[in-house]
């Protein structure tokens, strides 16, 4: 009975594929990305959200935008925490801004809300038509570095420098041992494309951590050291803060936050629904990721968006929502095992930054370095995000120079109605941030 309501609300006969075989789809897509879930906890500890209710907040925003996009879209697309994101939200928003991690948990409830203003509106296809091509790129490849320069630093490989902004860390350091070893094992494990890379370069550098002696292992497996995250959770759930919502801060955050949710999803989710040949879904799986956006400011965590690992689970035969669910149902699961992951120390944490950093720098081949109008605001977002360690400020600055450099040359026509609204936007704040 249950396996035909599934074959039945699946379209599993109509999509051409199996319950066992949508299972297994779900189950590598989990073993994938669930990396994340350490990962992404560990950021958000830095902002101030304590490291257990992190991990039940993304283990939950995970189950639940998973079964969401899974039932709405039947799309094997998988939904977590996006990386980028949640570095704009510890290290933008509540370091460098100066928000606290509650007012920064307001911030991605309101983008979320703007993002699905955007997904349930033409405004989707408005904004996506006025941006440049070079510019969407250039977060991406910003985004990159800033997370490349995090992975280094979380590894101990860059410290502050007596002489210099930035210097290369001590090589007598057993975090930075550490992570060497781990980064060597990781990059090993990706370039021969192993099947859940990322998992197995956790649990073995996890592992040589704790050969150098850098694992804290006081409470592990206690009752009481599985039951506190939840405890902590309670304070997390739904406690974001709307009281700096009349700030130019507050929605200059929210709307670089909204703007990146818009054109990353953008070009996830149609490249998965061209994947699994259904152009069709992608409405209804874009506007799936913007409803998911919104959980994650109640539960406690940065935006959500659709994942690049979405490939390996339609590479091994994903076809339906059947497949998002059962990853979203593993990540469930995962909460049995919250005293495994919050063990898990930096340095094993840092070689997956940098990798995803190095993934990311690959769309700095879609700008057009011929025309220089294209590629100088390209760049300055690229070198702005890491150097201002600002992600919303690195894009003002390309967005701001884009319009200015084209219409100074005679190139009016190329510069859309809505990108100057857009750049007028980010210049007034940068003003009204100057005088204040």
């Amino acid at each position: 009975m249950l396996q035909h309501w599934i074959q039945q609300r699946f379209s599993l006969v109509e999509n051409q594929t199996t319950v066992k075989k949508e299972i297994l789809a779900g189950a590598v897509s989990f073993f994938t990305i669930v990396y994340i879930i350490a990962v992404n906890s560990s950021i958000l500890a830095e902002a101030g959200i304590p490291r257990e209710a992190g991990i039940i907040a993304t283990a939950l925003v995970s189950f639940i935008s998973c079964v969401l996009v899974g039932l709405w879209s039947n799309t094997p697309i998988i939904l977590v925490p996006g990386m980028g994101l949640n570095a704009m939200f510890t290290y933008t928003i509540v370091q460098n801004m100066g928000f606290s991690w509650q007012q920064a948990l307001g911030v991605v409830t309101v983008s979320g809300i703007l993002f699905a203003i955007v997904a349930f509106t033409p405004l989707v296809t408005i904004l996506s038509d006025s941006i440049p091509q070079s510019l969407k790129e250039a977060i991406t490849v910003g985004l990159g570095l800033f997370l490349t320069m995090i992975g280094l630093e979380k590894g101990g490989l860059i410290q502050t420098g007596e002489h210099s902004i930035l210097m290369i860390g001590q090589f007598d350091n057993p975090i930075v041992l550490a992570t060497i070893l781990t980064l060597i094992v990781t990059v090993t494990l990706f370039i021969k494309n192993v099947p859940g890379n990322f998992l197995i370069s956790l649990l073995i550098g996890t592992a040589i951590a704790a050969m150098f002696g850098l694992v804290k292992w006081e409470g592990f497996g206690t009752i009481s050291e599985a039951t506190a995250g939840f405890k902590d959770f309670e304070d997390v759930f739904l406690a974001f803060s709307l009281t700096n919502i009349w700030s130019t801060a507050f929605w200059v955050a929210s709307f670089s936050f909204a703007m990146v949710l818009v054109f990353e999803n953008i070009g996830l989710v149609h490249g998965h629904t061209a994947m699994i040949n259904k152009p069709e879904k992608f409405v209804s799986g874009y506007r799936s990721t913007a409803l998911s956006s919104i959980l994650c400011g109640l539960f406690g965590s940065s935006p959500s968006v659709a994942t690049v690992e979405s490939a390996s689970g339609i590479a091994a035969g994903g076809r339906t929502g059947l497949t998002a669910v059962t990853t979203g149902l593993l990540f469930l699961v995962s909460l049995f095992f919250i005293p495994i992951i919050k063990i898990i120390p930096g340095s094993a944490i840092a070689p997956i930054l940098i990798i995803i950093g190095a993934l990311m720098l690959q769309n700095v081949k879609h700008i057009n370095f011929n025309d220089f109008t294209e590629a100088f605001p390209a760049f300055l977002i690229i070198v702005m995000i890491p150097f201002t360690y600002s992600i919303a400020d690195g894009i003002a600055f390309g967005f701001i120079a884009y319009p200015i450099f084209k219409l100074l040359l005679g190139k009016r026509k190329e510069v859309s109605l809505p990108l100057i609204l857009i750049a007028g936007l980010f210049l007034l704040n940068f003003v009204l941030h100057s005088f204040s």
